[in-house]
């Protein structure tokens, strides 16, 4: 659901059968990228001390 709740795609598309497994776990990866990648920014940003 992951996909549905960023917008990336309808939830229709994931029971019609537009959307492959595949689609899915494309989706997913970069999903888990985009939110790894925006933790680390969000780390690197603070302040040592």
């Amino acid at each position: 659901m992951r996909p549905v709740l960023r917008g990336l795609c309808k939830y229709e598309s994931l029971i019609d059968g537009t959307l492959t497994l595949c689609d899915v776990a494309d989706m997913n990866d970069a999903i888990t990228a985009m939110d790894e990648n925006a933790w680390r920014a969000n780390e690197a940003s603070k302040p040592r001390g």
